[in-house]
């Protein structure tokens, strides 16, 4: 017999004065009940309970004995408590990488909360436009979009990152509005170098057909604050993801261009350093990240220029911007 499962039934037991009572309070058949106390009678060599037709009362040794074990069950269940407690709460610290524009516009505010939910937790985010190496730089769990090449590390999907060909209101007024893909050969064009073809952009129409159009301008570069800055001060069309164009887009500082015509989107994963073992906290930020990141999540997001360029957009040379942080191209942002 288990002595621990026997003294709760036994404590069960006086407190209802009554062996069936006890049996169904507990979920179990009364001859299990039955058993238990008389195992554990036998085990402390005394009658605890004395039986009658209407039931079981606690003898005198036994009501001494109830006394105890009570209290031995409440410090027990206590200290269970302080131990389940503390598994349940994220402490130490977690190394989240994401890339500078996403950490930014999206990750930066999404921490707020989940660190004051989780208040012994700290969090040490690095935003930069290369991939690093999780394990050499210790990282936990990193926010990546596009395709994974890494079959060795662990990976979840969060979600879909879209994206959107837009343009000044001033530059469309100047050079006009691209209907087709073809229009885009007489428009200066921004281009990104690091995803969506460089500068072969894949237009596709609502009928499904892709058409892989070269484009070409004054500007390119791996990165995303930069294009936005040339593309709302006018300098061309661009396309960027959702979440960095959306702000200026709300405040028609940009206007979408050739909404008939649609950009592959980007896959948007968690990634970490092994596939098997995900530290909790990773995982626990993991699962407040995914409702965050369902439907328009693009919607409440955007750079916010005024804090990337504090001097204002007017006063800005978008070829003057600031250059792409040093390292190799990369797949995402």
């Amino acid at each position: 017999m288990d002595q621990l499962a026997s003294l709760r039934i036994f404590v069960r037991v006086v407190e209802l004065g009554s062996f069936s009572k006890a049996a169904e309070d507990l979920r179990l058949s009364q001859s299990t009940i039955t058993k238990n106390v008389a195992w554990l009678e036998t085990h402390v060599g005394a009658r605890l309970l004395n039986r009658n037709t209407r039931g079981g009362g606690p003898s005198e040794l036994g009501l001494a004995y109830y006394e105890r074990c009570k209290a031995v069950l409440a410090q027990l269940d206590e200290a269970d408590g302080l131990v389940r407690g503390r598994q349940a709460e994220l402490s130490g610290t977690l190394r989240v990488s994401t890339s500078v524009a996403f950490g930014e516009a999206v990750i930066g505010p999404l921490l707020v909360p989940f660190l004051n939910a989780n208040p012994s937790l700290r969090i040490e985010l690095t935003c930069e436009d290369a991939y690093v190496d999780l394990i050499s730089r210790g990282v936990d769990v990193a926010l990546r979009m596009g395709r994974l090449a890494d079959s060795s590390l662990g990976s979840r999907y969060l979600g879909a990152n879209p994206w959107v060909m837009a343009a000044a209101p001033s530059y469309l007024a100047r050079r006009g509005c691209p209907r087709v893909p073809a229009d885009l050969r007489d428009h200066d064009c921004i281009v990104y170098s690091s995803v969506q073809g460089d500068a072969v952009w894949p237009l596709r129409a609502d009928v499904g057909i892709v058409e892989a159009t070269q484009v070409h301008g004054v500007l390119r570069s791996n990165n995303l604050p930069t294009l936005l800055s040339a593309a709302r001060a006018g300098l061309g069309i661009a396309i960027l993801p959702r979440y960095v164009a959306e702000t200026a887009l709300r405040i028609s500082e940009l206007r979408a261009v050739m909404a008939d015509y649609a950009l592959p989107d980007q896959e948007l994963y968690a990634v970490f350093p092994s596939p098997k073992l995900v530290p909790r906290k990773a995982d626990a930020l993991i699962r407040y990240l995914v409702p965050h990141l369902k439907g328009c999540w693009w919607r409440s997001c955007g750079l916010h220029q005024d804090r990337l360029f504090p001097e204002g957009i007017d006063d800005i040379d978008p070829l003057g911007s600031p250059p792409a942080e040093p390292g190799d191209t990369v797949p995402m942002r």
